[in-house]
C-alpha cells in the first residue's frame, strides 16, 4: 500500500522535469538567445531602406519605436540618441 504514494510522487517529479525540458516559450536560463542576422538591424538602416515610423511608446527610460514598410514591420528599442536595436515583427 505504501508503493502507491511513492509511485505518484515519482510520476509527478518526472513529469515536472519533462515539462521544463520541452518548454518552448522562451530561451532556457543560462543560454544566450540566438537571433538570425537578418532579423536584427538598427533604426538608421531601416530609415535608409524606406521604413516609416508608425508609433513611439515610452518604456521606462527608453522608447519602443514601431516601423513599417509595405507588409514588413519592425520594433526598435531606442537605447540612446545614437544607439538602437530593432527586431522583425513578421
Amino acid at each position: 500500500m505504501q508503493r502507491l504514494p511513492l509511485a505518484v510522487a515519482l510520476f509527478l517529479a518526472a513529469s515536472g522535469v519533462s515539462a521544463q525540458e520541452t518548454d518552448t516559450l522562451g530561451t532556457p536560463l543560462g543560454r544566450k538567445e540566438v537571433t538570425p542576422p537578418a532579423a536584427q538591424t538598427s533604426m538608421g538602416d531601416l530609415l535608409s531602406k524606406g521604413y516609416q515610423i508608425k508609433a513611439a511608446i515610452p518604456n521606462g527610460g527608453k522608447f519602443v519605436v514601431f516601423m513599417q514598410k509595405d507588409q514588413s514591420a519592425y520594433a526598435c528599442e531606442m537605447q540612446s540618441l545614437t544607439a538602437s536595436r530593432c527586431g522583425t515583427l513578421n
